[in-house]
């Protein structure tokens, strides 16, 4: 388990979102960041992942983990209106603890829902729309953070 203070060199393809283009990025605070990430920008989705270079949950410190679900939870719900959010971890590929969060929306077929979202990826990626769909989610982001019921730390 790595648990690097910052980033683990140019192998690592989390860290190196660190230099993602602002356009791309909902929100950064000490300890995560949100952005669109290539292959995955499908309108709604969004990456969560830790600053600094930490391998699965188990490399998170104690103030990463009392964190995470405020930001997971305030990431899209208000600014998409989704029925519903998915949250996925897997960190097989990429070992630095990172969460795809999914809104899904009314259209999305039964039969494409839970799990299955991910087959959407292929299908609805639309690099435009997700960027376009970036200040809405932002604005949305800071007025959650600004209304002192889930400040952004310091």
């Amino acid at each position: 388990m790595s648990t690097s203070t910052h980033h683990a060199g140019a192998d690592c393809l989390m860290c190196g979102l660190e230099q993602s283009e602002d356009t791309d990025v909902v929100f950064r605070d000490a300890l995560w960041s949100g952005e669109t990430v290539p292959g995955y920008d499908v309108p709604g989705w969004f990456v969560l992942r830790v600053r600094r270079h930490a391998e699965r949950i188990t490399g998170l410190d104690e103030a990463e983990p009392a964190s995470f679900a405020r930001r997971a939870r305030d990431l899209v719900t208000e600014a998409t209106g989704a029925p519903a959010t998915y949250l996925l971890v897997f960190g097989e590929n990429r070992p630095h603890f990172h969460a795809l969060v999914t809104a899904r929306g009314e259209d999305v077929p039964a039969d494409l829902r839970n799990g299955n979202i991910l087959r959407l990826r292929a299908e609805h990626a639309d690099p435009e729309a997700a960027a376009r769909l970036v200040p809405a989610v932002r604005r949305a982001y800071e007025r959650l953070a600004a209304d002192g019921t889930h400040p952004l730390p310091v």
